[in-house]
């Protein structure tokens, strides 16, 4: 296939599914309940870190986490008490178990304590003149993880480029935050990572429909076959490679 034909087929793609009536049904609906910025981060990671499984069941999985910090995320973080964590034993997400559920609310708690955004946590690790977030993604990690009480089990559920693993639920959190543009589904609100640094969230629909087109040859699904097809993409956006996450994302469950 011709360059300048992927190149229209992936844009005319990009128009399709980058709109908002594909919101309600993806697991971005979840932060986009909320109007405030560190409700938005909150429940954005939160379900970001769900995203596996049907998007039907993350969706209500996430929606039950809402329920549980009383639709309040932020101001249930930074004010809840440790008894009020106990409405959350009995949370559960496939792997995803209470000795996770705690953590993650012990992490946001002390760290909305002392930051003001969740962007903090990844822009602190990241130079600005870094070509990708690969530096911020470990150094999240290291942090998120920076604790004597830190279960080992829940490392699972923060992905690290350091161990090759794909970070696709962490690379979409930070498309959710970072992209802007006038469609609306993604929300923009931090602007210490240019959207050029962004990663592609490489799952199995997107791996599968890259290779069809040939912008991915890696035979492993891996770190370094993110980095491959975002290069690949940068060939035809360089200032906004990760917006072809919703062509190739678009292509691989709905058509």
């Amino acid at each position: 296939m011709m360059m300048q034909d992927l190149y229209t087929i992936l844009e005319t793609s990009v128009a399709e599914y980058n709109r908002p009536g594909f919101i309600a049904a993806d697991p971005i609906s979840i932060p986009h309940q909320f109007s405030k910025k560190q409700d938005r981060e909150i429940m954005g990671f939160w379900a970001a870190m769900l995203a596996w499984g049907q998007r039907k069941t993350i969706i209500n999985k996430a929606n039950e986490l809402v329920q549980l910090m009383d639709g309040a995320p932020h101001d249930f973080m930074v004010n809840h008490q440790e008894e009020d964590r106990r409405r959350f034993l009995d949370f559960k997400h496939r792997t995803f178990q209470a000795t996770d559920t705690l953590y993650f609310l012990e992490f946001f708690q002390q760290y909305y304590q002392q930051h003001e955004s969740l962007e903090d946590a990844f822009v602190q690790h990241l130079s600005p003149t870094a070509v990708n977030t690969e530096a911020a993604l470990a150094g999240f990690h290291r942090l998120f993880f920076d604790h004597p009480d830190a279960p080992e089990r829940t490392r699972k559920h923060i992905p690290t480029p350091l161990r090759g693993s794909t970070c696709k639920r962490l690379n979409m959190f930070l498309r959710w935050m970072v992209r802007k543009d006038e469609q609306g589904v993604d929300f923009g609100i931090w602007e210490r990572i240019s959207p050029s640094q962004l990663l592609i969230p490489l799952d199995v629909h997107v791996d599968r429909v890259a290779r069809r087109f040939n912008l991915l040859t890696r035979k492993q699904t891996d770190w370094q076959a993110v980095l491959e097809l975002t290069e690949a993409l940068r060939a035809f956006d360089p200032e906004d490679p990760v917006k072809y996450d919703f062509a190739l994302f678009g292509i691989g469950i709905l058509q």
